[in-house]
């Protein structure tokens, strides 16, 4: 069973940048679609950006198109979203998900499609 851990939030201006990271332990990582999702005080999760297994697909939630990049590194066991051009509405706990278990090599969209959640990461962008 994959196990996720989280870093690289923190506080950030308005127009800033962060890298959260998610570093996976056990299970087969390189065989797990993985996403980011994020959770504002009082809202539902949702998700954030999404990438295959192979790394070949993508996906984006319409709020972060053009300002958040996904990638991973299937050697190094991680996976990256880099948030430029932060706002103050992208203030949230941003969580990894990952799943087990045989997996299309396609970029899974939903909460309910991951099974491994990561601890979180608060990212607070200031105005």
């Amino acid at each position: 069973q994959v196990q996720l851990v989280e870093s690289g939030g923190g506080l950030v201006q308005t127009g800033g940048s962060l890298r959260l990271s998610c570093a996976a332990s056990g299970g087969t990582f390189s065989r797990s679609p993985m996403g980011w999702f994020r959770q504002a005080p009082g809202k539902e999760r949702e998700s954030v950006a999404a990438i295959s297994w192979s790394g070949g697909l993508t996906y984006y939630a319409d709020s972060v198109k053009g300002r958040f990049t996904i990638s991973r590194d299937n050697a190094e066991r991680t996976v990256y979203l880099q948030m430029n051009s932060l706002k103050p509405e992208d203030t949230a706990v941003y969580y990894c998900a990952g799943r087990s278990g045989y997996s299309r090599d396609i970029a899974y969209t939903l909460k309910s499609e991951y099974n491994i959640w990561g601890q979180g990461t608060q990212v607070t962008v200031s105005s």
